[in-house]
């Protein structure tokens, strides 16, 4: 809102301008109390008077502009794209991709791909991918006529630092309170490769000490219930590891790496995950 400091009452008026609202609008002022102004007033100091709503402009207020404003950080390539309100520096190329609210930094390259709400840096490329992970890599592999994230490979990371023997889920991009969702009716296999390293504590072994293990399974979402078939295969270790271990799980409709260290250990863990998905479309 603007304040109008400088405009005098004009000759035979008892009203003049006080301040503009972010909508356009003036309000008057008879020097003491607020005046909606007449048609007569409003254009006696220059200002449109709207009939229909009985209303003074200085502007109008342009959502197009402010939306163009919003977006005008991103480079669309291609017929029938859409970004929406609050998207920047995301690049797109290819036709009738959609990019929702609030995303940032994203590439987009193919046909009728998506990227969700709130989601950023990601990439996507093929058609009809689906993006539902910040830092994540999609690849949709579908026809035209096929349903959205039908077919597709999804790559993201966990990660998480433990200093106890206690079973810990790792955390998606190691964000608090962050998982990877599992659509309803949706199944994927997922094949995870873990390595953790130590690096402190006063235990036993040294800083330095590694393991690396392969975790893969098959994780279905069955009308909104999860479930999991996982093995995991250790393929190298280095030094004081005994007890170490990560473990696909899922808790509620989230797929989560479980992992767990040791006493006096401090580790860091890294899980680069691939899912592999159909989303079926029919209740499972």
């Amino acid at each position: 809102m603007t304040k109008i400091y400088t405009i005098p009452f004009l000759q035979g008026f008892f009203v003049k301008p006080s301040r503009t609202l972010l909508s356009g609008a003036i309000i008057f002022t008879d020097g003491t109390n607020d005046v909606n102004p007449n048609q007569r007033q409003c254009e006696a100091y220059g200002y449109t008077y709207d009939k229909a709503t009985g209303t003074c402009f200085a502007f109008r207020y342009n959502t197009t502009l402010a939306t163009s404003l919003e977006n005008e950080n991103n480079n669309v390539q291609g017929a029938g794209n859409i970004t929406e309100t609050g998207t920047n520096n995301t690049y797109i190329m290819g036709e009738n991709n959609r990019v929702r609210g609030l995303s940032r930094n994203n590439i987009v390259v193919g046909n009728q791909n998506q990227v969700a709400n709130s989601i950023n840096n990601a990439n996507v490329y093929g058609t009809l991918g689906e993006v539902t992970a910040t830092n994540s890599i999609v690849l949709g592999g579908n026809a035209g006529t096929d349903n959205l994230g039908e077919r597709q490979s999804i790559r993201l990371m966990y990660g998480i630092q433990t200093t106890n023997g206690t079973n810990t889920q790792s955390l998606l991009n190691n964000t608090a309170d962050s998982y990877f969702a599992i659509p309803t009716d949706t199944i994927m296999y997922f094949h995870a490769d873990v390595i953790a390293v130590r690096v402190g504590g006063s235990a036993g072994g040294s800083v330095g000490d590694y393991g690396s293990w392969v975790e893969r399974g098959v994780i279905i979402n069955k009308s909104g219930t999860l479930s999991i078939a996982r093995e995991r295969d250790t393929i190298k270790t280095s030094g004081t590891t005994t007890g170490w271990q990560p473990t696909g799980i899922a808790t509620g409709t989230n797929f989560a790496m479980r992992v767990r260290g040791a006493t006096n250990m401090t580790i860091e863990w890294n899980s680069n995950i691939t899912f592999t998905q159909i989303k079926t479309g029919v209740a499972l």
